[in-house]
């Protein structure tokens, strides 16, 4: 006889139990696949889409640094990777990746990325067409994949970008027309596609503020720069012309007369109309440009950068307690802060609210720092600005400064040392040589470099000289910097340039090497300025031991620590010229080229004649802290 019930594990068991426990089993694997599915998209097998498409991507490039090496297409979600930054839903909003020595390929899988924000794939050296299937990433705001080798035409699927604020494609060798479907991108506010093969005019209808497109032989060639660059107005709606009236007969003087009144009124009240419409939809704009509303002020991104409502800062800083500050400088106080969601930012409060100039130019400002992207320069997270106030919001960096890891317990070792010089750098070379255009920094300490969860080296305050002094660097009449970091040239005569930073980072390298600060060392001294000659001193008498930071207790490399002094004494010699760039300086830290460097400096040093009445002791022991130069000595600038 056929039984009538299910046997499961050798137990009887009845069918309308059986029927129960199926549809447990079954709640409980829809259960189990929708907590995988928060993970990310999944496929029909439970594969992860964005890791497919992100191995894809990984496939085609070569990555010789290893910028990519985390990736795992046995991943769960790549939220976890480097180089990519999820949403709160565990979804890929952002690929950024420049500078990484990147070649081969991009792989047309980015566009199964549908939800991708931002694209900074710039200063790399990948290859072939752009893929058409970006056209599918409809959340995209920021797309920059400049200084690369790409070649072919500009995709017209770009047209479906609609969502699009920044496009930058500069220093490829793109050919072909501007597609004509990119009249729809109605949402550009900046578009660099200079220096390519780009043919035919920039289409009249381009509604990017911001456009650059000189360096195409075949629209803007020699003589022709006229047009190639500039900011748009924003266009104002067209007048419809007013037709003359001319008519024949006895009364033709009174007619006329009462149509040139008639066309006067109907073009006054026109005038009056379209005056009254900008009036208020520029106080409307204003109100909303300075929070007056603060609690419905709308949350905007401008590219990959957040604005903040002041009152929501307020909030997170409890009101900018004073127990919540983790820095006070030059530029303002930084605080400790949390979001709603519970990230941890530092917000810094900048001194003068009004200082950074208007509005416009203040947020153009940001906007053009905050693609400043690299792993050793800190990303700013978002900002705030009010009639009063700007704030800047970056990530919260748990290890502090270098500055207060010097003096903490337990005292950083020496290859930890060895890799924030490595990594303050790079940071600084792409400052100077990767970014368009440069940032000098103007204030390279041991306070300024900050420290991640890795103790990896951050540059931080990179971007204030830029937002809060507009004027030329040339025609400085206030010095900004910290006594002992500040290049003889720039104390003398208020002129920065990138080997000013050089010159504050050969002073870093002996702070990491000394383990104290060169205003600390000037102070116990009673000399500013006396920590180079020291340093000197002790290297010409091979004394090299004595300058080592006691708290290393004997563990470090003899040579390297003679290579590291040997680049801090190029980085700070006293002629400008003499000093090597920053591309110099990290290949030398390492370990290529410094031995000839060194040697050939030596030569010129034991040709040249000494500089009569100057030396670092005069230069420094002078200044006092109430100099009438204004030279502000920051000990805690950088948000932490």
């Amino acid at each position: 006889m056929r039984s009538s019930c299910l046997e499961i594990s050798g137990l009887m068991v009845a069918p309308w139990l059986s029927a129960i426990i199926m549809h447990v089993l079954l709640a409980m694997f829809l259960l189990c696949a929708s907590s995988f599915s928060a993970s990310g998209i999944l496929t029909s097998k439970g594969v992860n889409i964005e890791v497919q498409a992100l191995m894809s991507i990984k496939s085609l490039l070569r990555d010789p640094h290893g910028a990519l090496k985390n990736w795992d297409k046995d991943a769960v979600d790549p939220c976890s990777w480097t180089m990519v930054t999820c949403s709160s839903e565990n979804l890929v909003i952002s690929l950024v990746a420049p500078s990484q020595n990147l070649s081969g390929p991009l792989s047309p899988s980015i566009g199964n990325l549908t939800n991708l924000v931002t694209v900074l794939l710039q200063s790399n050296n990948i290859s072939g067409n752009i893929p058409p299937e970006i056209g599918k990433l409809s959340s995209l705001k920021t797309l920059d994949l400049s200084n690369n080798h790409f070649y072919g035409q500009i995709p017209a699927s770009f047209g479906h970008l609609q969502n699009l604020q920044y496009l930058k494609l500069s220093n490829n060798d793109i050919s072909g027309a501007f597609p004509v479907s990119a009249e729809y991108l109605s949402q550009l506010v900046f578009l660099d596609l200079s220096y390519n093969n780009l043919s035919g005019p920039l289409p009249p209808w381009i509604l990017a503020r911001t456009y650059n497109i000189v360096g195409n032989p075949l629209i803007c060639g020699t003589g022709q720069q006229n047009g190639c660059s500039g900011t748009l107005p924003i266009p104002m709606a067209n007048l419809t012309d007013i037709p003359s009236v001319s008519l024949p007969g006895k009364r033709r003087n009174h007619k006329v007369a009462i149509a040139f009144g008639a066309s006067i009124g109907c073009m006054s009240f026109i005038f009056l109309t379209v005056g009254l419409f900008f009036w208020w939809r520029q106080r409307r704009n204003r109100q909303i440009l300075f929070d007056i509303d603060e609690q419905h002020a709308p949350q905007v991104s401008l590219g990959n950068v957040k604005r903040f409502s002041f009152r929501e800062l307020q909030v997170s800083t409890d009101n900018f307690s004073g127990k919540n500050i983790l820095g006070k400088g030059g530029f303002g106080n930084v605080y400790r802060g949390q979001l709603p969601d519970g990230t941890l930012v530092a917000v810094k409060r900048l001194k003068d609210g009004n200082a950074a100039g208007g509005e416009i130019q203040f947020q153009t400002e940001v906007e053009m720092i905050s693609l400043a992207v690299h792993r050793n320069l800190l990303r700013l997270y978002g900002f705030c600005m009010t009639a009063t106030e700007r704030l800047l919001v970056y990530p919260y960096m748990s290890n502090g400064s270098v500055a207060s890891r010097l003096k903490g317990k337990p005292s950083l070792d020496w290859m930890t040392r060895k890799r924030i010089s490595l990594g303050a750098a790079r940071g600084l070379l792409y400052l100077h040589e990767q970014c368009d255009p440069k940032i000098i920094h103007r204030d390279v300490k041991a306070a300024n470099i900050l420290l991640d969860d890795y103790c990896e080296a951050i540059v931080g305050d990179f971007g204030l000289a830029k937002l809060l002094d507009h004027r030329d660097s040339h025609v400085t009449t206030a010095v900004r910097g910290t006594v002992g970091h500040i290049a003889p040239e720039y104390l003398s005569t208020g002129q920065s340039s990138e080997k000013t930073d050089v010159f504050g980072f050969g002073i870093l390298l002996l702070e990491l090497i000394t383990g104290q600060t060169a205003l600390e060392f000037g102070k116990a001294s009673n000399q500013k300025g006396a920590m180079l000659d020291w340093v000197k001193k002790m290297h010409q008498e091979k004394k090299l031991d004595v300058l080592v930071d006691k708290g290393l207790k004997n563990n470090y490399d003899r040579i390297e620590l003679e290579e590291m002094v040997q680049v801090a004494l190029l980085c700070t010699q006293f002629l400008p010229g003499q000093r090597p760039k920053m591309s110099e300086v990290v290949r030398m830290l390492e370990g290529d080229g410094l031995a000839e460097r060194w040697e050939a400096s030596q030569r010129v040093e034991s040709h040249k004649f000494k500089v009569p009445d100057f030396s670092f002791n005069r230069c420094y022991s002078d200044l006092t802290d109430d100099s009438s130069l204004l030279v502000q000595a920051v000990e805690l600038s950088g948000p932490r």
